[in-house]
């Protein structure tokens, strides 16, 4: 056992090094993904930092000293005549600010400059030519033997048989292939009932791995060169020069690469290309950033496993793995209880998330999660946390099943709670406890609803505490003395508020309906009910026939509705606001562009935010929804959309980019 390190991280790293190894191998040498490759980059840098932290555990079968891949039996092996080295990587600004501490550290006074390259996510290979001519290509391998994938190489157009000059080098670059290929071969083989692949990447590796050529040409595979590791001709002074001169050989070159003076200029291109990620038709997991000056890369030099000189500069990752500490009931505006996984902090999509929403009792039971399991994390832009899947195979025993109990201390009185008949949800029995009304009185104020801005979260919880408000008609009614006794509350402030709440007397009918926290009621629902019923006098006379007959109210949302209206408690309290505020006159739907148009939207848009975009659609005569079904006519997507765009992939629907629904609305 090794000094100083804990029996639980020994036993940790141990799984951590047999899981990667098990992804790896079926990654990169199978091409099969039964995690995403952010998922196991994740699981990776977990183990770098234990090593960091505990260098003594360090063996040389370790994932972290190991190039990834192994030699197919079906292909000749080769032996590579330079070794062929993978990249440390960073994950954030804070680790390739280290690296560039790293690198000023062993270089003194030398300041170097640094050449970024886009990381295609493809397939290395190394080609060899002969006075100018391709003699070999094999994969990278193990990084000392490869594959020979020669006659299957020269089907691919961007690779040049006979280079420009007559010389002896030996290249590497990255065989990919294209988003829009991709998307072709994999219709191609479901017609064929055949396994589609799962991205680029492995549809690459799958393809240059074919036993006929003919194959692999009929797949429109592509290159990028981007490394001159040998030449028969005196090298370049610089990484920058590198990529021209290899140009000049007539090899293909990514053209995004730049020149970048510091640290903070590389930062700003890695920023730049997150952004243009989905842009290109070529898939990018990062940027490859390199000491610019080749002296200063023979100085630095390599481990065992990676140049000192240059790192991959992940892209912020939407899949990362995590630690579930434990496991906690949320109480909602509507008694509804949610459970919560609280996280060991992680970032992920550029923000540090500590918790997920585990939605239900069924979905805790489909994961089968546990408190001390080691989750799969997704979130795409600006969509909530969300847990994939849980990682049976990281599990030592100690972890402990989530347990319902039957009492909620947040419920209030005696703490019971039930599930709901028909649903998988569970509620607080009492529908009055404290963390309930907060949350009522949160949504009340919030933007969205009556958007009363100098009230947030803190201020609600005080006035519940003063006593000043019980229900939402009282905050119409508060006083200037009433706010100036309270804490920290100075003249100007109470008057601001106060102008706040004068400003929300008057509110749009579907913000209205959205306030009164109705069991499944949102936004959307909200518009909805207000342009179909147009005045609360209809509304609260409705039937559930009338309800079940609008197109996105189901059953159990229209049983919701009629039952609230008929609640005595809901009646006083509705009828106590509407004595204070005046509902606006509903406009009546004006025919457009996008009239009995429905349009869903995910991911985030560049142009104009979310809210805006649901404005111009309502704007045009169409209408929006939160959930995909056969009824919605189009999905709007952005960067970083969620899973609503696979869902609307498998149901066919019409998918628009951000510019092909701006070109819409311009009809």
């Amino acid at each position: 056992m090794a000094k100083g390190a804990p029996k639980e991280v020994i036993e940790r790293l141990q799984k951590l090094k047999k899981t990667i190894e098990h992804h790896r191998y079926n990654y990169h040498v199978l091409d099969k993904e039964e995690i995403s490759i952010e998922a196991l980059d994740s699981l990776k840098h977990e183990l770098s930092e234990i090593e960091a932290k505990y260098p003594e555990l360090i063996t040389f079968d370790s994932p972290s000293q190991r190039v990834a891949g192994k030699p197919m039996p079906e292909f000749k092996k080769v032996v590579h005549t330079v070794p062929q080295w993978s990249f440390n990587d960073a994950f954030n600004e804070e680790e390739i600010r280290a690296f560039d501490t790293r690198v000023r550290k062993i270089l003194k006074e030398k300041i170097p400059t640094y050449t970024c390259e886009l990381k295609i996510d493809g397939l290395k290979v190394v080609l060899t030519y002969k006075k100018g001519k391709l003699v070999t290509a094999a994969t990278r391998g193990d990084g000392e033997v490869g594959e020979d994938v020669t006659l299957n190489v020269r089907t691919i157009d961007s690779v040049p048989l006979t280079l420009q000059k007559p010389v002896d080098v030996i290249v590497e670059g990255e065989i990919w292939m294209g988003k829009s290929s991709l998307k072709k071969l994999n219709k191609q083989r479901e017609k064929a009932g055949e396994t589609v692949f799962a991205n680029p990447r492995n549809a690459a590796a799958g393809s240059i791995r074919q036993l006929d050529p003919k194959i692999v040409a009929s797949r429109k595979l592509d290159t990028f060169i981007y490394d001159l590791s040998q030449s028969s001709e005196e090298f370049s002074d610089s990484q920058y020069e590198e990529l021209e001169y290899l140009r000049s050989f007539g090899f293909k070159v990514n053209p995004y690469f730049k020149k970048c003076k510091s640290i903070d200029k590389v930062i700003d291109y890695w920023k730049e290309w997150q952004r243009k990620n989905t842009t290109k038709d070529y898939q990018l997991d990062g940027v490859v950033v390199k000491i610019n000056e080749k002296k200063y890369q023979e100085i630095l030099g390599f481990t065992g496993k990676a140049p000192r000189f240059a790192i991959a500069f992940k892209f912020v990752a939407e899949q990362v793995t995590t630690i579930v500490e434990d496991i906690v009931l949320q109480v909602g505006r509507t008694g509804v209880l949610t459970p919560v996984a609280h996280l060991k902090p992680v970032s992920v999509a550029g923000s540090t998330v500590s918790r997920a929403t585990l939605h239900n009792e069924d979905e805790i039971n489909r994961l089968d999660i546990r408190i001390g399991d080691t989750v799969i994390l997704q979130k795409a832009g600006d969509v909530i946390p969300d847990i994939v899947s849980v990682m049976t195979e990281l599990r030592t025993g100690k972890e402990k099943k989530f347990v319902w109990p039957k009492k909620v201390l947040q419920c209030g009185g005696d703490g019971r709670i039930e599930r709901i008949p028909g649903q998988a949800a569970w509620r607080c029995v009492n529908p009055n406890s404290l963390d309930q009304i907060k949350r009522k009185f949160y949504h009340f104020v919030s933007k969205k609803v009556f958007d009363i801005e100098d009230i947030g979260p803190k201020v609600v919880d005080l006035l519940l505490e003063k006593n000043l408000i019980f229900e939402y008609a009282d905050i119409f009614t508060l006083k200037k003395g009433d706010l100036l006794a309270l804490p920290r509350f100075a003249e100007k402030s109470v008057d601001n508020l106060l102008s706040a709440i004068e400003k929300a007397r008057k509110v749009k009918f579907s913000r209205f309906i959205a306030g009164l926290s109705i069991l499944g009621v949102g936004e959307e629902t909200a518009i909805e009910l207000a342009e179909h019923f147009g005045t609360i006098e209809k509304l609260r006379k409705v039937k559930y026939e009338d309800l079940e007959k609008m197109n996105g109210i189901g059953p159990i949302i229209a049983e919701s509705i009629v039952d609230f209206f008929k609640s005595k408690d809901n009646q006083k309290i509705t009828n106590s606001l509407l004595k204070e505020i005046t509902i606006e006159k509903v406009s009546k739907k004006t025919l457009g562009l996008l009239s009995g148009k429905t349009f869903v939207l995910t991911g985030t848009l560049e142009k104009m935010s979310r809210d805006e975009a649901k404005n111009k659609i309502r704007e045009y005569g169409g209408n929006t929804s939160e959930s995909i079904s056969k009824e919605t006519s189009f999905v709007v997507v952005g960067e970083n959309p969620g899973s609503k765009l696979s869902k609307a992939k498998s149901l066919g629907l019409k998918i628009l980019s951000e510019d092909e629904f701006l070109k819409l609305l311009q009809m």
